[in-house]
C-alpha cells in the first residue's frame, strides 16, 4: 500500500486509480499548464505550443495516461466521503471543524521529472522516477483516521461512522431552526 511521506498509509494501492481528470485540463483539450505556467518548465511548454496546446492524455493518437504528464494534478472536488459517503454539511459563519479533510494519495514534492520520457513505460518503473503528482479526494474525519492508523481501505465497504452520523445531524437541525420563520417581535420580546 502506498505510504505517506511520514510513513503512514493512504488506503490505496495505486492513487491513480482514484484521480480524476486533471486539473489543469481545459474544457476544449489543452493542458492549462502549459499555457499559464510557461516559465516553470519551458521545454514542456514548447512540446505542448507545438501540438496546439493539446493534452497528450485526451488525444487518442497517443497512448499517455495520467501518470505518464509531468504536471498531473487531481484534486476530488465532490464534497462528500470517498469510503462512507457521508456528505459535507458546512454551517455558515462558522469557525467548526469542517466534516470532511483533504486527503492525499499522491504527494507533490516539486521535483518533476523530465518531459521527454516514453508513455509505453511499465507502472514499477514510475516509483524509480519519484512522479510527484498531487492526488487528492476527500475523506470524513472518522475514515481519515482510520485509513491513517494503517487498518482501512478507501475501497472498504464502510457505513459512515455512528459519531459521523450525529454531527451532521446535529448540523442538519440548527440549518433547520435558521430557516424557520420568527418575527421580530417575537425574537426580542424576551429580551424586554
Amino acid at each position: 500500500m502506498e505510504k505517506t511521506p511520514q510513513g503512514t498509509s493512504v488506503g490505496v494501492d495505486d492513487p491513480y486509480d482514484f484521480a480524476g481528470v486533471c486539473d489543469y485540463l481545459t474544457g476544449e483539450g489543452q493542458c492549462r499548464y502549459a499555457l499559464e505556467y510557461a516559465g516553470h518548465d519551458p521545454e514542456f511548454a514548447r512540446e505542448r505550443a507545438a501540438d496546439d496546446y493539446e493534452c497528450p492524455v485526451v488525444d487518442p493518437g497517443t497512448d499517455w495516461s495520467w501518470a505518464d504528464c509531468p504536471h498531473f494534478r487531481s484534486r476530488n472536488r465532490d464534497r462528500e466521503c470517498v469510503r462512507c459517503g457521508l456528505a459535507e454539511k458546512r454551517m455558515a459563519h462558522d469557525d467548526e471543524r469542517p466534516l470532511l479533510e483533504e486527503h492525499h494519495l499522491s504527494y507533490a514534492d516539486g521535483r518533476r521529472p523530465s518531459s521527454d520520457r516514453t508513455a509505453t513505460r511499465a507502472a514499477d518503473d514510475r516509483d524509480e522516477e519519484s512522479l510527484s503528482h498531487e492526488i487528492t479526494v476527500f475523506l470524513c474525519r472518522w475514515c481519515h483516521s482510520k485509513v491513517h492508523d494503517s487498518w482501512a481501505r478507501l475501497t472498504d465497504d464502510a457505513a459512515p461512522d455512528p459519531d459521523a452520523i450525529a454531527a451532521l445531524e446535529e448540523r442538519r437541525g440548527r440549518e433547520q431552526s435558521e430557516l424557520g420563520f420568527e418575527s421580530a417581535a417575537e425574537r426580542y420580546d424576551g429580551e424586554r
